[in-house]
């Protein structure tokens, strides 16, 4: 994975900004007015100016920072030298990358007169939104999916809060508990209003990406069958998310069968951000839907037992990406993070409007009531000593929190995010890896190991999957009975070899798809497939590609 450089607002200084500087020559009232306070932009050098300029100048970036008298001021900062600041996706990257140099602003679509100022009253009838091009509409065309406006506008607002009919907040009041129906207002309200101390600890180990021999020997270290929870006798399980190309289904198909959860992470696993974001719900459907039937088919996992996703990159996909969930039968997504709060978040459900900020730049969170559970990713303290360490910013996988470089310092991380979780609201513990991240780091695996089998049995902590998560808030059950929690004692401690110890390579010359690769091999226990599977012939039936064609 491409190492990215972001530059979070907490840490300006550490960065090197330097705020009201009068010797930048930038005029605030030309470069901050009507500009959004989290917006970064470069300096325009003016008509005359050639493209050499702004490339010598590229690492270069601004944002408009609050001065005295409510006026604004212009504050500098600079990437490291091996990179350039892209303007669109507002993040340091590699300067082979960026090829906006000469871009002075972040591109912004036309907006509609939505939502209104206080005091501000709408020039359309009532029911009806004004079109960024001015002419009004109903109230329903807006963020349909559809564009209806002549500018497009009516579908440039679609934002938890800014979609004039997104999803209605969390009323207590309305939403009983005796009735079924569970939510909270700032997602931090343990189910069925149980005390902490009544509370197991759940922790989801998940990892995203491809399953190979390499790590599926360490998923194997990690998830001993020798480490059992001291509450339940039941052993620690995992989440993975699979990506599909270069995945041993041979390996995929016995994580399944030891009781691991197995979900999707796409086909193409492809890194462009804006694809993610952009793609309708058919793209979702043959990416994921199909990542799914390939599981089904090539790990011979039973249907209906592949309920989750997350998005390569953690890139959500609106309101497009959960009507597909909806439409075809996905239990719960995990891939919306949360920033770091007073207290971590419990899971939700869509069905409410979500209970915090949509965290990511131009990050396209869902607007709409969609009956499908959100494993919601909170932030990880990456301090060494959370009392008296100065505030940094986060990280969601575990391989963003680059200061960790010991075993020492890594059990530390562990136990004191743990801790934080344990002594607050317990919600679920999330530790999120990408699939390959301890085939580079043997001396963390051994730590890590070595931590799991002692928190599994110190008495009220549980290593479960997404859907034991979902099960556990679906009847909530105190620690003194959850060793007759019945939802979690299905594969509680499985035994016996695996299903086949000699699984075929089938091996496929893909070229088109996979150039640096001679042949692509799909290992699996079950018949080979004609051709390699891919979008729109998850089968590999040769439908889309034919087979051991030249590509």
């Amino acid at each position: 994975m491409k190492r990215r450089v972001a530059t979070p607002l907490l840490v300006l200084l550490a960065v090197g900004w330097v705020a009201g500087q009068t010797d930048l020559d930038m005029d605030p009232e030309y470069y901050c007015s009507g500009r959004k306070d989290d917006e970064f932009f470069r300096k325009d050098f003016g008509i005359d100016a050639d493209e050499k300029v702004y490339r010598a100048n590229c690492g270069t970036y601004y944002r408009c920072v609050p001065a005295p008298s409510s006026k604004k001021s212009i504050a500098m900062a600079k990437c490291q030298s091996e990179l350039f600041f892209d303007i669109e996706q507002q993040i340091c990257e590699r300067k082979h990358n960026v090829l906006n140099c000469a871009q002075i602003d972040k591109f912004q679509p036309p907006l509609p007169v939505w939502p209104l100022a206080d005091g501000q009253e709408s020039l359309c009838p009532n029911g009806e939104i004004e079109c960024g091009s001015g002419e009004c509409l109903p109230r329903e065309l807006f963020c349909d999916n559809n564009v209806d406006c002549a500018d497009g506008s009516d579908e440039n607002i679609c934002t938890p809060d800014n979609d004039p009919n997104r999803a209605d907040v969390c009323d207590p009041r309305k939403c009983l508990w005796s009735e079924g129906c569970f939510c909270s207002v700032d997602g931090t309200r343990i189910p069925g209003d149980l005390n902490p101390e009544q509370t197991p600890q759940m922790i989801t180990i998940t990892f995203t990406g491809a399953i190979n021999d390499r790590n599926f020997r360490i998923f194997q270290d990690i998830f001993k069958d020798t480490t059992k929870h001291k509450g339940n006798d039941c052993t620690p399980k995992g989440t993975f998310f699979i990506s599909h190309a270069f995945t041993n289904y041979s390996a995929v198909q016995e994580l399944h069968r030891v009781g691991h959860e197995i979900s999707v992470s796409s086909i193409t696993n492809n890194q462009n951000r804006t694809y993610w974001s952009q793609l309708d719900s058919a793209g979702y459907e043959s990416e994921m839907d199909g990542a799914r039937v390939i599981i089904e088919q090539f790990a011979n996992i039973s249907a209906n037992e592949v309920l989750g996703l997350r998005v390569p990159r953690q890139r959500v996909g609106g309101n497009q990406q959960f009507k597909m969930m909806v439409d075809w039968g996905f239990l719960y997504d995990s891939s919306i993070s949360a920033p770091m709060g007073r207290l971590p978040l419990w899971p939700y459900t869509l069905m409410h409007r979500m209970p915090h900020k949509c965290l990511g730049t131009d990050q396209n969170c869902p607007s709409r009531n969609f009956t499908v559970w959100e494993m919601v990713v909170n932030e990880l303290d990456r301090r060494d000593d959370v009392k008296f360490d100065e505030v940094l910013t986060g990280c969601h996988y575990v391989d963003q929190c680059a200061n960790l470089v010991s075993p020492k310092q890594f059990r530390s991380f562990l136990d004191n995010n743990l801790d934080r979780h344990f002594r607050t609201n317990r919600a679920p513990f999330g530790l999120h890896f990408t699939s390959g991240y301890f085939e580079t780091r043997k001396n963390f695996l051994k730590e890590f190991v070595s931590w799991v089998a002692d928190v599994a049995q110190r008495g009220d902590f549980y290593f479960v999957t997404m859907q034991q998560v979902i099960n556990w808030m679906e009847a909530p059950t105190e620690i003194a009975a959850i060793n007759n929690f019945q939802e979690w004692k299905g594969k509680c401690e499985v035994k016996g070899l695996p299903y086949c110890s000699l699984p075929s390579p089938c091996p496929k010359k893909v070229s088109r798809l996979f150039p640096e690769e001679e042949e692509m091999f799909l290992y699996t226990c079950m018949e080979c497939p004609s051709t390699y599977p891919w979008l729109h012939d998850p089968y590999g039936s040769g439908g889309f590609f034919s087979f051991n064609e030249n590509f």
